[in-house]
C-alpha cells in the first residue's frame, strides 16, 4: 500500500504532458460540428506533406471553448524524421503582435498607459520626428518634412505610426533602416530591444502619423513601451501577466534545453523543393532565423519573437472570444476586448483586402460579402511569416489555427483550404 501511495504521489508531482494545458476536448457533434467533414482535414494535411509542399503541419479547430479536431502530418524535422504533433513548437513570428497588443491594453486598463498618449512621453527620442517624402525616380536622397503630430500608442497598435519593415521598403526609409542596422526582429540580436528602438527613433518615418496603415516595427516599439511602463522586461511581463495565468507553458521568446527537441525546423521553398533554412538566411532584404535558432534571452521583439504551440495559442484566442477571461482568470474587461476587435482604421488606406479592417493588433472581418473567405463579421485573424495563421470567430465561437514552418508561403493554399473545410463543418 505504501508503495502504491508513493507511486500516486510521484504521478501527481510529475510534469504534465506538453499539450495538457490546452483547451478541453469534445466530440465534434457536441459543439455543433460535422465530424465527417472535419475528417477531411487529416488527408488534406497528409497530401500536402506527400507532395513536398510542407515538412510538417499541425491544425486545431475549437468551438465553444473545446477542441473538436487536432490534426498533424509530417515532421518537425525532415532529415531526422521526427514527427510533428500537438507538442511541436513553432516560431509564430507576427502572431506575436496580438499578444503584445493585449499586454499593452492591460496597462491601459490599469490607467498606466493611454491610447492617446504620445510615444515620446515614454521614449523621448520619438519627439520631433521627420517624414521622408516619396523618392522621385533617379533621386538619390529623399526630402524630409516634420511630422504633423506626435506618434501615439493608438498609432502603434493600428500600424499607423509611420514605421515600416526594412525588407518591405525599397525606398529611402528602407535604405535608412538598412544603413543604420535596424533589425526587423528575426533573427534577434544579443542586445535589448531598446537599442534597436533607439536606432529606429533616429530615422525618418515612411508616412505621416495616422495617415495610412503601414505594416512594420510598431509593435516592437510598443513592446519597449510596455517594458518602460511596467519596469519589467517584455518576456517577464508576458510570462507573469499572460502566459502563466492563461496556462500557456510553451509560449516564450527563448527555447530552453528541455523544449529544444520539440522545436520545428524552418524550411525554404526553393525550386519547388524544401530545404532546411540556414541558421540565418537572407531572402532579398529579408533576414530570417532558421535551423537551430532558439530565440533570445535579451532581445524581446513584441512584433515577431515568440515561439508557441497550437494548444497554447488556442487558449489565448479563447480568452479573447470569452470577452477577456479564461477558466476564471480575467485578462481584459469585455469593453476593452470590444475595442481590441473593432475596426480602428475606417477611412485609412490599407493593403488588407476588401471586407477587412484592423483593430488594435488584429485583422477584423468587416463585410462578409466583400471578403474572399468564410467567416462572420467581427472575425479576427492574423498570420506569421513562417506560415502560421489563425482566425477566431465570435459569432460562431470558432477558432482555427494552422502551424507550419516554410518561407515563402505565397503559393501555399493549405491554410485557405483548411479554413474552408472547417467552416463547412458548422451545423448550427
Amino acid at each position: 500500500m505504501r508503495r502504491a501511495a508513493f507511486a500516486l504521489l510521484l504521478a501527481a508531482l510529475r510534469p504534465a504532458p506538453a499539450d495538457a494545458q490546452g483547451l478541453p476536448h469534445a466530440r465534434a457533434i457536441e459543439v455543433g460540428l460535422d465530424s465527417s467533414r472535419l475528417a477531411g482535414i487529416a488527408p488534406m494535411l497528409r497530401e500536402a506533406v506527400e507532395r513536398g509542399e510542407v515538412a510538417g503541419v499541425v491544425t486545431l479547430v475549437a468551438r465553444h471553448g473545446r477542441i473538436a479536431a487536432l490534426d498533424s502530418a509530417g515532421f518537425r524535422n525532415l532529415e531526422r524524421r521526427t514527427p510533428a504533433g500537438a507538442a511541436t513548437l513553432f516560431r509564430i513570428a507576427s502572431m506575436s503582435k496580438p499578444v503584445t497588443s493585449v499586454a499593452a491594453l492591460m496597462l491601459v486598463e490599469e490607467g498606466r498607459l493611454r491610447l492617446a498618449d504620445p510615444v515620446a512621453r515614454y521614449i523621448p527620442a520619438f519627439a520631433n520626428m521627420m517624414v521622408a517624402a516619396p523618392r522621385d525616380s533617379g533621386a538619390r536622397r529623399a526630402a524630409l518634412t516634420p511630422a504633423r503630430r506626435p506618434i501615439t500608442i493608438h498609432d502603434l497598435l493600428t500600424h499607423r505610426a509611420g514605421f515600416t519593415y526594412g525588407f518591405l521598403d525599397d525606398g529611402p526609409t528602407g535604405d535608412a533602416y538598412r544603413a543604420a542596422g535596424v533589425s526587423d526582429g528575426l533573427p534577434a540580436r544579443e542586445e535589448g530591444i531598446g537599442a534597436n528602438v533607439d536606432r529606429l527613433a533616429a530615422l525618418p518615418l515612411v508616412a505621416q502619423p495616422g495617415a495610412r496603415f503601414q505594416y512594420g516595427l510598431s509593435v516592437d516599439v510598443l513592446g519597449r513601451v510596455i517594458e518602460i511602463v511596467s519596469g519589467r522586461s517584455l518576456a517577464d511581463f508576458l510570462q507573469e501577466r499572460l502566459f502563466e495565468p492563461l496556462g500557456m507553458p510553451d509560449t516564450r521568446f527563448y527555447v530552453d534545453d528541455a523544449r529544444l527537441e520539440r522545436l520545428a525546423t524552418p524550411y525554404a521553398w526553393e525550386g519547388r523543393r524544401l530545404r532546411a533554412m540556414r541558421p540565418t538566411e537572407r531572402f532579398g532584404n529579408l533576414l530570417l532565423a532558421g535551423e537551430g535558432y532558439r530565440g533570445s534571452r535579451t532581445y524581446f521583439s513584441g512584433g515577431s519573437g515568440l515561439v508557441s504551440t497550437a494548444g497554447d495559442y488556442a487558449r489565448f484566442l479563447q480568452m479573447i472570444l470569452n470577452g477577456g477571461e479564461l477558466d476564471g482568470v480575467r485578462v481584459l474587461g469585455p469593453k476593452t476586448v470590444e475595442l481590441l476587435t473593432s475596426n480602428a482604421i475606417e477611412g485609412t488606406s490599407h493593403p488588407l483586402g476588401r471586407g477587412a479592417g484592423f483593430g488594435l493588433g488584429l485583422q477584423v472581418l468587416t463585410d462578409l460579402g466583400l471578403a474572399s473567405e468564410p467567416g462572420s463579421v467581427g472575425t479576427v485573424s492574423w498570420s506569421g511569416i513562417y506560415g502560421t495563421a489563425f482566425w477566431a470567430d465570435p459569432a460562431e465561437q470558432l477558432i482555427g489555427i494552422v502551424m507550419l514552418q516554410r518561407f515563402p508561403t505565397s503559393d501555399l493554399t493549405l491554410g485557405d483550404r483548411f479554413r474552408a473545410v472547417t467552416y463547412a463543418a458548422v451545423t448550427d
